[in-house]
Parts: C-alpha cells; sequence; structure tokens
C-alpha cells in the first residue's frame, strides 16, 4: 500500500540514484605495483625495481571512452644507477566508427604474443569481426626501456577459430627505425593454439623475417600452459614452458623477462637467440599474485649465453 501511495516519489528517486550511479562510473582509477627482483648468472648483472602503474579510465559517451596510464619506476641496484622516473605512458581514446573498434592515442599493442614486440605505440588500430577477426594497426613504435625510435609501424592481422584450434595470421612492417638494432623490418608470423586437455593448452608459432645479411629468416616458439593464477582467486596457480628459436630478423622488442633483446644488440655475431624459459605463478591472496620465471637462453651463432632468474609479486587494486 506505501508503495503506491508513494509510487511518484519512489520513481523520481529512482531516476536520482541512477544518475548518480551513472556519474560515479564515469571515470574510475584503478592500478598495481609490482616489485622484482632478477640475477643474471654469467653476466652477473641484477635487477631491483619497484614499478607502479595508475589507470585512469573516463567514459565520453555511450561508444567511447578515454585511458590513460601513469607509470613511476624506481630501480634499486647500482646497475641502473638507482633511476627513478614518472611518465605517462598511455593515453588513448576507444570508440566504434561503423561496425570497427577504433583505438587512437599512444596505445599498448602486444605483438605476436609478445614474440615480435611488447611495448608502446603512437598509432590507430582498426578491428572488425569477431568469429573472424581483422585487426590494422598503423603509427610509431617507442621501445620501452630506451628513448629511441623504432621507427613507422603498420600490421595487418587475421583470426579465426577452426573447430577447437585457434589460428592468427599477420604482416608486421617496422620501417626508418632510428636505432641499429631495431632496424628496418618485414616479419610474416601464423600461429595455432588448442587445448590439449582440461587446463592444459598447446601453442605454436612460426616467424619469418625479411633478412639482406645472409643471416637466419625462419624461427618459432613453442608453449604449453597448465591453468593460470587468478588475481581474484585466492590460491589459483599456473605452469608454462617455452621453447624459443627465433632469429634476429623475427623480433625488434622482446616481451621475455630473459636476455633475449641483448644478444640482438650485435646481430652480426649472435643472429638471435635460442632455449627455453619455465614460468610458475600463484595467487597469494585476493589481488596479490607472486611469479617466478627461469631463462636459459644462448645467442644462435657466437657463444653468447644467459641464464636469468625473474621473481616478481604483484598487487593489484
Amino acid at each position: 500500500k506505501l508503495a503506491a501511495e508513494f509510487a511518484d516519489e519512489l520513481d523520481t528517486l529512482g531516476v536520482r540514484v541512477a544518475k548518480l550511479e551513472k556519474g560515479a562510473d564515469a571515470v574510475k582509477i584503478t592500478g598495481n605495483i609490482r616489485y622484482h627482483y632478477a640475477q643474471h648468472d654469467n653476466s652477473g648483472k641484477h635487477e631491483n625495481n619497484l614499478r607502479s602503474r595508475i589507470f585512469i579510465n573516463g567514459q565520453v559517451n555511450d561508444d567511447w571512452t578515454y585511458t590513460g596510464m601513469l607509470e613511476h619506476n624506481h630501480a634499486f641496484n647500482n646497475d641502473d644507477n638507482d633511476e627513478t622516473n614518472t611518465k605517462f605512458q598511455r593515453a588513448f581514446l576507444t570508440g566504434k566508427v561503423g561496425g570497427a573498434k577504433v583505438t587512437a592515442g599512444r596505445i599498448y599493442n602486444l605483438v605476436a604474443e609478445g614474440n615480435i614486440w611488447d611495448s608502446r605505440m603512437d598509432a590507430v588500430k582498426l578491428e572488425y569481426g569477431k568469429d573472424v577477426k581483422v585487426t590494422a594497426v598503423a603509427g610509431k613504435a617507442i621501445a620501452s626501456s630506451a628513448k629511441q625510435n623504432y621507427g613507422e609501424y603498420k600490421s595487418l592481422e587475421l583470426a579465426a577459430k577452426s573447430g577447437i584450434v585457434a589460428l592468427t595470421a599477420g604482416y608486421y612492417d617496422f620501417a626508418d627505425a632510428e636505432t641499429l638494432a631495431a632496424e628496418d623490418k618485414e616479419i610474416w608470423a601464423v600461429s595455432a593454439n588448442m587445448p590439449l586437455a582440461k587446463d592444459l593448452k598447446l601453442g605454436a608459432m612460426y616467424l619469418m623475417g625479411d633478412e639482406e645479411k645472409g643471416l637466419d629468416e625462419d624461427g618459432y616458439v613453442l608453449t604449453l600452459a597448465y591453468k593460470g593464477a587468478k588475481a581474484s582467486a585466492p590460491g589459483s596457480w599456473g605452469l608454462t614452458a617455452k621453447y624459443y628459436d627465433q632469429p634476429f630478423a623475427t623480433y625488434t622488442d622482446h616481451t621475455m623477462n630473459g636476455y633475449a633483446d641483448t644478444f640482438a644488440a650485435d646481430f652480426s655475431n649472435t643472429d638471435g637467440f635460442k632455449g627455453y624459459g619455465l614460468f610458475a605463478n600463484y595467487a597469494l591472496a585476493k589481488n596479490i599474485v607472486a611469479q617466478v620465471e627461469y631463462y636459459d637462453l644462448e645467442a644462435r651463432e657466437g657463444k653468447a649465453e644467459e641464464e636469468t632468474l625473474w621473481t616478481q609479486v604483484v598487487f593489484t587494486f
């Protein structure tokens, strides 16, 4: 009876609350803090670093959003001279134009699962389709750890699923690079990922570069992954093993925490790297995940080699 009597007032109150809730959701601030320690056995170098990230997400309208990321790094070890810096690493808009998803600005772009590139780009990214997805990116690639311009970048990627197998094929072009390690590169990649059993997945990727110095052009990466830690699920865990055989022609800024990019610096003697990586992660508590990584890598040419133990804890809020 009271609900019927005050129907108009309750309706008005509901509208006001809805407006308040919508306004409160217009801007969200999230973040994470990662502490990592790494030891590179053969070179004797180590890393001791604290990284903080603040993400700002704003709702422009029903179709468009804004994302920004502020990142602070502090290196405690002498190898990096106790370096500390704070930078605005990402700032981009995401929205819809026709049937396509558009992302434009300073974006984060993981190329070929990170086996080619894992860093920022000043670029425009277009994605179209669902079951069969086409992705095109054009812009400028920027190195993750140095003030280097890796040149103009463009790519075209096609992803689809055939039964239980997820397939991806792509073309990635880096041009007008300003650093010797990057060079101008054209890289093609084809990958397949499929479940072998419950929570067990197998992945294989073939990469081919355009090499004019008589070095190898063909490389591959194999991945076997079991489960995986989730920040929202305390006690969850995962194991992953990878094997890499990548000549310098097949990557530019690799995602791994091993010493892959170091072997690329002197490509005339090393021609990339090969070896394996082992990974384990565990959710210690809600929003707290620990990870251990071990790499045993060697140069594809010459005698360079490196073993790396990487440990990290990530706190998410």
